[in-house]
């Protein structure tokens, strides 16, 4: 049956390498291909955006499928090579465009097997049962495919130690000290009692539309399943983990160390912010920026006229009693009536709202420890579920009151939120265009969100703002640290020290910020970069138009395309400007 399979996926992607007379149904014809092979392989991802057919099944993480889903790729690259762009529309072209873009990115990115490294610190395997969380369980066909799902955990616990084997035995292997934090996650998961297990949290309470001899009957199966199959799984992965894997992985933490290691980190670079900036470009670029965000603080600080130097300042915020709740049910109470001031603040500066709501969810206490201080995960596509900001509420001690606007800004609204759902909702494109993640757009815009915050009538006393400036620091800090620890040979604690010595993040944050980067080479460029580059834009509109510049209108433009590479944004929003410019003459 699986060989069935893999000649039909392989027959669709042949389908269309002989060029038609009409390069646009050619075009259509390959985009649609690509969407449903694209939903086929990435089963969880289909039905987090509300797409069913697969919702009982996981990816396949075996090594011939990394070779294969390779393959069909370049399948893919070679169909749509084949096709004159040139004969398609300007809208179309842009699609081509892209969508050539996320292939060969893709394509290039297999020569570096960071798949061989399935699992950090921040998910993984140990935490597979998050994923009922993004998808949904309103009846008993939903429940069925999750115990679908559960049961097959155990050979993805499987298929993970195979990834996690050929890469001890080729090289690539994660920094020990982030392998460190995982014993515990994987413990999470070895409980006596069923009930106990993080797998059952999605039948504690089920809905009142299932009966109750259906929820006994689901109830006992995922039991059996969690007692007879899951436990055990993990407990294999257990012994592996810690007498093969963990003693195996590698005491340095720059990308430098793996094979091929620079050119690997360079890759990166390119591809999160869109650009053809080096990594020692970058590097300066956050040393500069460290030393203007720097000087804004210290005006700030004159203000409150604190008796104490930069480093007695941030000590007294990481310390005074003042800025922290006592308690997590405070501090999630805290980020609700943030989000209530912020919400109604939208109309002054956007015309168009998306249409999917957002909620306030605690992040799981199993990775709460290790994990950032809040995140985003999206709508699904069919309404079935709304967008969610989650909130770090493990130890609330070092979750300071000062930065909770400033962060719901950009995980929640005008940040993440406003731009994915919107992006979600974009008619006439193709499938693909809905869901593209470009780095530097998707998390240049968070950051760019932030400084909305002060239209919006945030951040009106000093801590607050200071707040601001702290996340604005933290992602300067970032392109100094990231290419310093990948590129530049960093230690773990010169880029620790760097952080704590210019920003008011607690220490356990910026430990788990570091750690972040180590696990993720790259993807910490992406924010400043992307900012600047839309701030640049914006001034550019401002200076230009004058009393004509109309902020709502450039928001709707800046967002109306989804997530664009740099390049490309600025060459719309010139168009926008020039459109505006010849209004402003008649």
């Amino acid at each position: 049956m699986r060989n069935l399979k893999v000649l039909a996926v392989t027959t669709l992607l042949l389908v269309g390498l002989c060029a038609h007379a009409d390069p646009a149904e050619d075009f259509i014809t390959l985009l649609n291909d690509a969407w449903e092979w694209q939903l086929n392989e990435h089963p969880v991802f289909a039905s987090r955006l509300g797409d069913r057919r697969r919702n009982d099944q996981w990816q396949d993480l075996s090594l011939d499928a990394f070779e294969r889903r390779h393959e069909d790729k370049r399948l893919f690259l070679r169909r749509l090579r084949a096709i004159d762009s040139a004969a398609l529309t300007a809208d179309d072209q842009l699609n081509y465009d892209l969508f050539r873009r996320e292939l060969e990115n893709s394509i290039d990115a297999h020569q570096y097997k960071s798949y061989l490294m399935p699992i950090s610190q921040r998910g993984g395997v140990q935490s597979l049962e998050s994923t009922a969380e993004t998808v949904r369980l309103a009846n008993v066909g939903d429940y069925e495919d999750w115990l679908a799902r559960m049961a097959g955990v155990g050979n993805m616990i499987d298929q993970t130690m195979a990834l996690q084997e050929e890469g001890r035995k080729t090289g690539y292997m994660p920094p020990k000290v982030l392998m460190e934090r995982i014993p515990d996650q994987i413990d999470s998961q070895l409980v006596e009692d069923p009930e106990l297990s993080p797998f059952f949290i999605a039948f504690a309470e089920m809905p009142d539309a299932i009966s109750g001899s259906d929820q006994e009957r689901l109830r006992q199966t995922a039991k059996d399943i969690i007692d007879q199959s899951i436990v055990p799984a993990y407990r294999r992965f257990n012994r592996y983990f810690n007498n093969t894997y963990l003693p195996a992985s590698r005491d340095s933490i720059g990308a430098s160390s793996l094979p091929n290691g620079n050119k690997f980190y360079e890759y990166r670079t390119r591809t999160f912010t869109t650009t053809q900036m080096t990594p020692d470009e970058i590097h300066r670029l956050g040393l500069n920026e460290v030393k203007r965000i720097r000087g804004e603080m210290q005006l700030i600080i004159d203000e409150l006229e604190f008796d104490g130097d930069f480093a007695d300042f941030l000590h007294f915020l990481r310390t005074d009693p003042q800025f922290y709740y006592e308690t997590a049910e405070e501090l999630f109470e805290g980020y609700l009536a943030v989000a209530k001031r912020i919400d109604p603040q939208l109309v002054k500066l956007f015309g168009k709202l998306p249409r999917m709501p957002y909620g306030l969810r605690p992040i799981p206490d199993n990775i709460a420890p290790d994990t950032t201080t809040a995140y985003y995960n999206q709508p699904a596509a069919d309404g079935s579920r709304p967008g969610y900001y989650y909130v770090n509420l493990y130890r609330p001690e070092v979750r300071p009151k000062y930065e909770m606007e400033v962060l719901s800004v950009h995980e929640a609204v005008p940040g993440h939120h406003l731009q994915i759902a919107l992006q979600m909702e974009l008619e006439d494109v193709p499938e693909f265009r809905k869901y593209i993640d470009f780095t530097a757009f998707t998390e240049g815009w968070g950051l760019y969100s932030e400084s909305l915050g002060y239209e919006m009538g945030l951040y009106k006393d000093p801590y607050s703002r200071f707040g601001a400036l702290t996340y604005d620091m933290w992602r300067a800090v970032r392109l100094v640290v990231d290419t310093g620890m990948h590129y530049r040979g960093w230690t773990r604690q010169q880029s620790i020290d760097f952080f704590m010595d210019n920003a008011a993040k607690t220490e356990t944050d910026i430990v788990n910020e570091i750690d972040r980067y180590i696990s993720w080479p790259g993807q910490a460029l992406a924010y400043k970069i992307g900012q600047l580059k839309m701030l640049e834009l914006r001034r550019k509109c401002e200076q230009t138009l004058g009393d004509d510049f109309d902020i709502k209108a450039f928001h709707d433009e800046m967002l109306g395309g989804g997530a664009l590479p740099m390049e490309i944004l600025e060459t719309r929003m010139n168009r926008w400007l020039a459109d505006q410019l010849r209004k402003k003459i008649q």
